[in-house]
């Protein structure tokens, strides 16, 4: 799609406008999913897989589509939904005429990417993806239920809802959704407020354009039907009415609020009576004690003063890390022109910390620019501990850091830039695919191997990296690979076996059974996740998918395929050609070993290393270990950015 399209309804002539994938990059044929409005009473834009609801971007709510936050004024283009008797529809056009930008829906990834031509490196360069993480997938937590992003666990029931299977819901299959605590009266009902959301499907909804929010509140309540309401257009002061009937699905809930938008939620008096309980039981508790009230405004300015020390504090500690380390430090003003003033053109994506930008020094020597954000998930904490870790580290096969800027509160890493990105870019793309033959993804697995046994087993610290994944593995100009990220790592002493923690942080898909769901982890945690990437290179496939008209694990897949003495099956079409059979099967079984459910039972990288370099005999694999076997989570997960590429924290049970 390109500037100027329009997706949507010509509602005259009764016919829409939709985006639909090709079958594969070289087969025009129309493939599975398809991108356009559905013609609800409220408009809802969706991403279709043939005749399923596959991610939804929501209603248009006169600023913006209810599940695109990020959807704002910018300097690449402008956008417009049109909504009249005679058409419904959406387009964009150009800010900046000289720039080159399109929309493309990729059946292979599973994504609806917006590419910018760089005339530069001439190359496309990702700038928006839908989904861009696991809570964009459709209906992930069920009816009655949201999905908030940065949460854990990320899927909870709405106020006076309980989840209908609790055994289920524990083992974080959310499929099943919520129930009502306490059946619906009707002429006793009330609504609760829930604010900042991404409104629910609209699929069964009806609107009225002519009334306020109050009048919508009487009509809703009027009907017993009516699960919920809020308003139609919430542009200004808010306008018009949309009313849910059935069960709400599909929602978001943002850690902003101001990125949502409130929902009022029907529910029983007798549930909306203890919700009222509970506010009164605190509200007379701060207001019956007068010198209760005194220490507490005395208890908040020492929390201020002592959490403005801690920042301050928190600030010194990047300064006294890199003081420590001796790194050479960069100027800002040099790091500013480098990246053309952090411009979004150089932004090459998107880290825990923050953005990531493409520079070039006066010298000429290209660099990536990861620069901490104000708004970052992750923290100084862990910034710090990617600089420890990686300034300690010398290996061909880990990111070099080059330096660093300490300037007017910017806390900046200069690393050696990497020209052919990281490795998703490539092995989940059929047409860039092309590029890595069989002899450069052995290269890329055996580099991968051992850059993690350096890791392991020979570097200064035993480091257990908790989050290796395609996006972390950065490619050169001679797609020599690179582990990067390490501000998830884990030091562990020399003698330690594993390690234990409350906080899970990863990425689904590549977490190893025992850490996802106990919070253990050792570098035979590090070994799954390797077995999981060894899969994905070979099968071009992340590990999630429907084969055979079934939602597989990659991993159980390639198991099974195993199993039957059906591997070829699973094999990238684009190495068929340039294969060597005895190593590209072998690969496939040191990558089952890897990933087999135990960690006693997976080998270490030291071993993966002299497998891959010899003919050695090799154990049977046992059937590998699935963090959620049901598939709740990997049927619609991808991080990012893909969603495969989000990382997650979770506390573990």
């Amino acid at each position: 799609m390109v500037a100027g399209m329009k997706i949507g309804w010509d509602i005259k002539r009764n016919f829409s406008i939709r985006i639909v994938s090709w079958k594969s990059y070289d087969d025009p044929t129309p493939g599975d999913l398809s991108w356009g409005i559905k013609l609800y009473p409220y408009p809802d834009t969706y991403i279709m897989k043939g005749t399923k609801k596959f991610c939804r971007t929501g209603p248009w709510n006169g600023l913006r589509f209810s599940g695109r936050p990020n959807l704002r004024p910018n300097k690449v283009y402008n956008y417009e939904f049109v909504s009249n008797k005679e058409e419904v529809y959406y387009t964009w056009t150009l800010v900046n005429t000289s720039l080159t930008t399109i929309v493309v829906l990729n059946q292979t990834s599973e994504e609806r990417p917006r590419y910018v031509w760089l005339e530069d490196t001439k190359s496309w360069s990702p700038y928006l993806t839908i989904p861009a993480e696991l809570c964009d997938h459709y209906g992930v937590c069920g009816a009655n239920a949201y999905c908030a992003p940065s949460a854990s666990p990320m899927c909870e029931c709405l106020k006076g809802f309980e989840p209908k299977s609790r055994e289920n819901w524990s083992t974080t299959d959310w499929s099943q959704g919520c129930v009502l605590k306490h059946a619906l009266n009707c002429k006793n009902d009330g609504f609760v407020p829930v604010e900042g959301l991404k409104v629910p499907d609209t699929e069964h909804t009806s609107v009225d354009q002519s009334i306020d929010l109050a009048q919508c509140r009487s009509k809703c309540l009027n009907d017993c039907s009516c699960m919920a309401y809020t308003n139609y257009n919430i542009s200004g002061s808010g306008s018009g009415c949309v009313m849910w009937f059935g069960d709400l699905i599909d929602i978001i809930q943002y850690s902003n609020a101001t990125y949502g938008q409130a929902l009022y939620i029907r529910l029983p008096k007798s549930e909306l009576d203890a919700i009222n309980r509970r506010r009164k039981s605190t509200i007379k508790l701060v207001t019956s004690i007068p010198v209760a009230s005194g220490m507490l405004l005395l208890g908040i300015y020492f929390i201020c003063r002592f959490r403005r020390k801690k920042n301050e504090k928190s600030e010194n500690i990047f300064e006294s890390c890199v003081d420590d380390l001796d790194l050479p430090l960069f100027d800002l003003s040099t790091i500013t022109a480098a990246t053309d003033n952090f411009s979004e053109m150089n932004r090459i994506g998107e880290g825990g910390f923050g953005p990531v930008y493409w520079g070039k020094l006066f010298s000429g020597l290209e660099i990536a620019v990861k620069r901490l954000s104000q708004n970052s998930g992750q923290g100084i904490t862990e910034f710090v501990n990617e600089v420890k870790l990686i300034a300690k580290l010398q290996h061909r096969n880990l990111v070099k850091l080059l330096g660093c800027c300490i300037q007017n509160q910017e806390k900046i890493l200069v690393y050696e830039y990497m020209s052919n990105g990281s490795l998703d870019y490539f092995i989940f793309d059929h047409t860039k695919g092309k590029l890595l033959d069989w002899k450069k993804r052995f290269h890329i697995i055996c580099g991968l191997a051992r850059g993690l046994m350096y890791l392991h087993e020979d570097s200064r610290l035993r480091i257990v990296h908790r989050d290796l994944k395609g996006s972390n593995v950065l490619l050169d100009e001679d797609f020599n690979p690179k582990i990067s990220d390490f501000g998830l790592a884990k030091t562990v002493g020399k003698e330690e076996i594993e390690g234990n923690t409350n906080m899970i942080v990863g990425t689904f898909g590549y977490m190893a059974p025992e850490y996802a769901i106990d919070g253990q982890f050792s570098i035979k945690s590090d070994v799954f996740s390797f077995g999981v990437i060894l899969l994905e290179i070979i099968c071009g496939r992340k590990n999630r998918g429907s084969y055979h008209g079934k939602q597989y694990n990659l991993v159980d897949h390639a198991w099974t395929l195993w199993k039957f003495g059906k591997t070829s099956e699973i094999i990238d079409p684009n190495i068929e050609s340039s294969c060597i059979e005895s190593e590209l099967l072998r690969c496939i079984h040191i990558g089952l070993l890897c990933v087999q459910q135990y960690p006693e039972d997976r080998p270490t990288m030291s071993s993966v290393v002299l497998m891959l370099g010899s003919e050695m005999d090799l154990d049977e694999p046992k059937r590998p270990g699935i963090f959620n076997k049901k598939e709740s989570i990997e049927a619609s997960s991808s991080s990012s950015s893909s969603t495969n590429a989000l990382t997650i924290t979770l506390k573990a049970r």
